[in-house]
């Protein structure tokens, strides 16, 4: 098996992606694995329970082979999501590695905190706005990641702070500007 060639979180917003599939080298981009990658992507984005709360990260390996990975909120959607990503034209095998984040009152209050005031925050208002929010919260035991695609350093480090605010042991901002983004899918061809 080649080593895995497509990888890009979900979370990205559709004007990164449109951005990243037009500038991407041409082994980046190669046609059947590019259009299984943008199909699975599709599936996971419109699944109807994925929310902010959730990450998930996608790879696509040789004739077929899809690795999701990540975090979800509820058992029953790492399970739903791997069946609509096996359910797919093209797709040969599914490793599931998408890791169910326990269950904790405290998580669910960071979680809840946190999202109130990153999204209810003006500057960011455009974020949630868009059909897929791009900043995703994973709480995990009281550690808090913030991931996805930002426009700006600025928005990058306001939502750092905004997240720091709250009760949380940790915060990591794993937050990308787009060329960032773009950046990684280049690196892979």
């Amino acid at each position: 098996m080649n080593t895995l060639l497509i990888t890009r979180r979900i979370a990205l917003p559709i004007m990164v992606l449109a951005v990243t599939a037009l500038s991407a080298s041409p082994a980046a981009a190669d046609g059947p694995r590019q259009d299984l990658f943008e199909r699975v992507q599709e599936q996971v984005l419109r699944y109807p329970f994925f929310t902010v709360f959730d990450d998930i990260s996608i790879e696509i390996a040789d004739e077929g082979h899809v690795v999701i990975a990540g975090h979800v909120t509820q058992g029953y959607k790492a399970r739903a999501i791997e069946k609509r990503v096996d359910a797919l034209d093209g797709v040969t095998a599914v490793t599931n590695a998408i890791a169910v984040l326990p269950a904790s009152l405290f998580d669910d209050q960071l979680r809840r905190g946190i999202a109130r005031a990153i999204y209810g925050n003006s500057n960011f208002w455009h974020y949630g706005a868009r059909a897929y929010p791009s900043i995703h919260i994973v709480v995990n035991r009281g550690h808090v990641t913030l991931t996805g695609v930002v426009d700006t350093e600025a928005d990058r480090m306001l939502a750092r702070v905004l997240a720091g605010q709250f009760s949380a042991f940790s915060v990591t901002n794993e937050l990308r500007l787009p060329h960032e983004a773009t950046a990684e899918l280049e690196a892979l061809g």
